[in-house]
């Protein structure tokens, strides 16, 4: 115990170890707030603010929001969002400086309203000081480290130092987070349409099928196939066809509930997952989809305006199948009927035809 006290007394092995505790939440995990988390601890232990927050930059936007808070300020910051330009963090997305504000009262750049300064009861912090770091990687803010009430007095050319490296290393974390969510997302993602692919498909499914089993609910599937879409790509070729599809697919997505989800599941056709839906329900969605289908015009950015129309099979969890390969063959079997049929028209397992 003596020789520990003694290391963290001493400043620079005090200094090391965080170095190390920081390196170490760097590879250990790939979850973003997990790794951010850890790094803000060990900057919180060092320089001791009365509160902090880490903001990270949504560019469309062109907004901070709070991705990590000490405390109760989370809950109260959730949907805060601070616009670029603003406040002190605000300032510092915008230019990519940093700041260090003895008297924040007197600084022409302090707003409070766009100010993060939450105490542990959740009441609003009175803020004398602040320290704002922008987190930077390849000449691009990623966000802002914003310390709040700091013991400035302590402050010297090498803690300011210290500070910019741990900012480096949460700028790293955020871009590996960054990448390795972008990959998991090509893992599940069809390229053409930016639908969720098959593979996914087959995942939720379980996950489905295990949760309607726990709640004793139900789900539902419609599947689709469009129908003559061959003759899109015989006449106007594979490129206009492709967009049909991704304009197709998106259009499904849009026409559905957010906690719906759309896959491609091959060539020409696609799959509707309909959580806690059962059959008339899903019979409703399945009629919406195809009327609506009817009336939307596609590759209209090529000069074209082509119709599509789909056949349309549904099934439900757990009455026309208790797999997801039983679940997936029924709905598949009702949207042939329609397809052997009259096409552009929606069938249901145990009704048949509805139109």
């Amino acid at each position: 115990m003596a020789a520990q006290n003694s290391i963290i007394d001493d400043p620079k092995l005090r200094d090391l170890l965080v170095f190390h505790n920081v390196a170490r939440a760097l590879t250990s995990s790939l979850d973003r707030d997990a790794i951010l988390r850890a790094i803000m601890q060990q900057m919180e232990q060092f320089f001791k603010p009365e509160t902090w927050s880490l903001l990270l930059l949504d560019e469309p936007r062109k907004e901070l929001y709070y991705a990590v808070a000490v405390g109760q300020t989370e809950g109260d910051l959730a949907s805060v969002r601070v616009p670029v330009g603003k406040g002190l963090a605000g300032w510092v997305a915008a230019h990519g400086e940093s700041l260090i504000v003895p008297e924040a009262s007197q600084d022409p750049r302090f707003d409070a309203n766009f100010s993060g300064g939450r105490n542990e009861s959740g009441r609003p912090t009175r803020i004398r000081s602040a320290i704002c770091m922008p987190l930077r990687s390849r000449l691009r803010t990623l966000g802002v480290i914003e310390l709040l009430n700091c013991r400035l007095d302590t402050l010297s050319d090498y803690t300011i130092s210290f500070l910019h490296v741990l900012c480096d290393y949460a700028a790293i974390a955020i871009e590996n987070a960054r990448a390795m969510e972008r990959i998991q997302e090509l893992t599940i993602t069809d390229e053409t349409t930016g639908l969720f692919n098959v593979r996914h498909l087959y995942r939720q499914l379980e996950t489905e099928i295990e949760r309607s089993r726990r709640f004793k609910s139900q789900f539902s599937l419609i599947f689709i196939d469009l129908d003559y879409f061959k003759s899109i790509n015989d006449e106007y070729g594979h490129l206009i066809g492709s967009r049909v599809l991704a304009e197709v697919g998106q259009g499904l997505k849009a026409m559905v509930r957010e906690v719906d989800s759309v896959y491609r599941y091959g060539g020409d056709e696609f799959i509707v997952l309909l959580p806690e839906t059962p059959k008339m329900g899903a019979r409703k969605t399945a009629e919406h989809l195809l009327a609506t289908l009817r009336s939307m015009r596609f590759a209209k950015t090529d000069g074209l305006r082509l119709e599509v129309r789909a056949s349309f099979g549904v099934a439900t969890y757990p009455d026309d199948g208790s797999s997801v390969h039983e679940i997936i063959r029924a709905a598949d079997t009702m949207m042939y009927l329609v397809k052997g049929s009259t096409k552009n028209n929606v069938a249901v397992a145990g009704m048949g035809m509805v139109g």
